[in-house]
């Protein structure tokens, strides 16, 4: 078993506010850090072939590029590698093609046209030149299972 970064954990410290730590977990595979990824986004992207594995556990995923794990549950006894997905996850190194915004397929490619070529200078031009975020359904569609917005940000930044 790997061993657990931070727990999920609240205390109160004597204020009036009480503080939780996200639970986090270390990738089975390449020891990098997780990220928890609500069990719906890995229940709607997991290939139907292997959908009978997903346990009711919390589910993580791995953020490290080259790493070809996926998710993997809290319990470290059901790991999803790429294969085991229905869409190329974007921030590994050889996704083809790389979605942005899953919901409406818009690439990292189509957003550096839009800033490169057609002059889009914010979010709001981007979104309106790609059609990025217009079929919103992030929770199931992204691999994060969160809203593109900040990662077409990151985009548009890296560009301008």
């Amino acid at each position: 078993m790997a061993i657990i970064k931070s727990t999920s954990s609240c205390w109160n410290n004597n204020s009036s506010s009480t503080r939780c730590v996200e639970k986090k977990l270390i990738c089975p595979k390449c020891k990098s850090l997780g990220q928890r990824v609500n069990i719906r986004t890995v229940k709607h992207l997991v290939v139907d072939s292997q959908k009978n594995r997903i346990s009711n556990n919390d589910y993580f995923i791995c953020m490290d590029e080259k790493c070809d794990v996926v998710y993997y549950d809290e319990n470290y006894e059901e790991t999803f590698l790429k294969e085991d997905i229905k869409v190329p996850i974007w921030f590994k190194e050889d996704a083809d093609p790389k979605y942005v915004c899953y919901c409406s397929n818009v690439t990292e490619e189509e957003i550096i046209e839009a800033v490169v070529n057609k002059n889009a200078k914010s979010l709001k031009e981007v979104v309106k030149l790609t059609g990025a975020m217009k079929n919103c359904n992030c929770e199931i569609n992204n691999p994060l299972g969160v809203c593109c917005s900040p990662y077409i940000q990151e985009v548009i930044d890296k560009v301008l």
